[in-house]
């Protein structure tokens, strides 16, 4: 049974920082492509950034461009959420989420593209 786990979340003051980590109980973990999402309160779940199974391809929405990076170590079953110059409109729970798939450099960055998540960790950025 897969079982993906975010940590990292908490409370920051605007501009500051986080790295979230998503942790996945997958045998084969380098063959599921992992996607990081966020949903706030009366609003819809939405993509941040995505990354392929073997690393090699990446994609972040506009909105977190520059700011946020997504990477992943798997030799430790293990992707990040690297967050800089937090803003008030970051907080949210956060989400991360995971499918195998069999194209090394494909990134999935819808939520229906995805079979397992995780049950968030929660983002507040202060002003």
């Amino acid at each position: 049974q897969v079982q993906v786990v975010e940590s990292g979340g908490g409370l920051v003051q605007a501009g500051g920082s986080l790295r979230l980590s998503c942790a996945a109980s997958i045998r084969t973990f380098s063959t599921y492509a992992i996607g990081w999402f966020r949903q706030a309160p009366g609003k819809e779940r939405e993509f941040l950034a995505g990354i392929s199974r073997s690393g090699g391809s990446t994609s972040h929405a506009d909105s977190v461009k520059g700011r946020f990076t997504i990477s992943r170590d798997n030799a430790k079953n293990t992707v990040y959420l690297q967050m800089n110059s937090l803003k008030p409109e970051d907080t949210a729970v956060y989400y991360c989420a995971a499918r195998e798939t069999a194209l090394t450099f494909n990134v999935l960055i819808t939520v229906s593209d995805y079979h397992y998540w995780g049950q968030g960790t929660q983002v507040t950025v202060s002003s």
